[in-house]
This record gives structure tokens, C-alpha cells and sequence, in this order.
């Protein structure tokens, strides 16, 4: 969902860079050829985290849930000489996809992909090690994966998770649903916890940047 008027998001479009020729086609790709099509970050959203990365130059990206493949490329566009940026995708369906989607970059050496539950993975980083987290994955456990990762992030280092504003419904008192509680319940908890500085973007579904003490 776009929670910014539609007018006010092609003005936006308008005046970002374009979409690299690569993702264009991953973009197209897809929406023919994959169920959900929205998932996927799309242009300005790519953009916005492309830019993050590259101000952050991160040495070690983690990305839990890689779908078709754009949010890795655009935050490994970022990334410092000899850095690396590891993504795991629990849907072994999508390897081939995604090995195909990261030919199509410049940054194809650069990313690790892993199949698998997250959880295993996560597990083999050292602490205060990873640099730059993107969680994008099943939204009820956004919030064990926040708890997961924070002591493998380096103080300074940054978590975005996704899709906080879930479609309005965050912020609309007749949505109850669980998967609308699951995101209350994680903004409520970030907002208190002292071990970070927080913000909420409106960009798309909602991005909240976590940045550790």
C-alpha cells in the first residue's frame, strides 16, 4: 500500500533517480511472474535504501527475506570495498530466480544468498559485527527477528523493518487483526526500548529505521 496521496508519490518518483535498467526488468519480472508483485520494494522505495546504505558504507549487510531479489541489490549498491551483504530467503523456489535477477547487477559478487529458516542463519554472526539489517520478512516475526539480531549490530549500526504502517491499519483503532496487532505490538516495543534511537518513515508501507546506541 502507498500511504502517501498518489499524486504526491509520482511528484516523488518524478524527482528521484531513475531505476537502474536492471531492476526495471526484476521489477517487471515480477509482477508477470510472481504471486504478490506488491511485495516487492519497487523504484523509490529502492532508491530510499540504496541511498541509506551508501551513507552508511557498510562493510556487512543482513537481509532477512530476499523475495525476487531488488531490496538486496539496491542495499548492496552501498556497500564498502570488499563488503558483503548476506540475504536469506526461507522459499528454496526462489533460488533460481534471484541467481538469475543478481546476473542482471554489477553486484552480483557482493551478495551471499542463503536458503533456509532465519533463524540458523542469524545465529553464526558475531556480536556487534553486522553493520546495516533489513528485516522484510513474515511480519509476526518481526519482532523475535528484531530481538534475534540486535546483539549480532555493531553501536552505530542501523535496522530498517518494513511495512510498519501495514496499510493504515496501525494507526486505525477498528483494525484488529493479528497480523495488525503484531505491528502495534513491535512500534510500541522500539519506541521504548533504550538501547536504540527510532524513526518512522512514511515511505510506502512504512519504514522504521533503528539506529543502536
Amino acid at each position: 500500500m502507498e500511504i502517501l496521496p498518489h499524486d504526491l508519490q509520482a511528484y516523488l518518483d518524478a524527482h528521484t533517480d531513475p531505476e537502474p535498467d536492471g531492476l526495471q526488468k526484476i521489477n517487471r519480472d515480477t509482477h508477470l511472474k510472481v504471486l504478490k508483485p506488491n511485495m516487492l520494494s519497487g523504484h523509490y522505495q529502492g532508491r530510499v535504501l540504496s541511498m541509506l546504505s551508501k551513507m552508511l558504507q557498510p562493510k556487512l549487510i543482513l537481509e532477512i527475506g530476499t523475495f525476487t531479489g531488488y531490496s538486496a541489490i539496491c542495499l548492496a549498491e552501498g556497500l564498502a570495498e570488499g563488503g558483503v551483504l548476506h540475504t536469506i530467503e526461507v522459499n528454496a523456489e526462489m533460488e533460481e530466480m534471484l541467481n538469475s535477477h543478481f546476473k542482471l547487477t554489477n553486484v552480483e559478487k557482493k551478495i551471499e544468498l542463503h536458503i533456509g529458516p532465519a533463524d540458523a542463519v542469524i545465529a553464526d554472526f558475531e556480536p556487534d559485527n553486522i553493520d546495516l539489517v533489513f528485516i522484510d520478512a513474515d511480519k509476526r516475526n518481526n519482532l523475535a527477528y528484531f530481538e534475534l539480531i540486535i546483539d549480532k549490530v555493531r553501536p552505530g549500526g542501523v535496522i530498517i523493518i518494513d511495512n510498519v504502517l501495514w496499510k493504515g491499519k496501525v494507526f486505525d483503532g477498528n483494525q484488529n487483526d493479528a497480523d495488525t496487532q503484531s505491528f502495534r505490538k513491535l512500534n510500541e516495543q522500539i519506541a521504548v526500548n533504550r538501547q536504540v534511537e527510532k524513526l518512522i518513515l512514511p515511505v510506502r508501507d512504512g519504514l522504521l529505521i533503528i539506529r543502536k546506541k
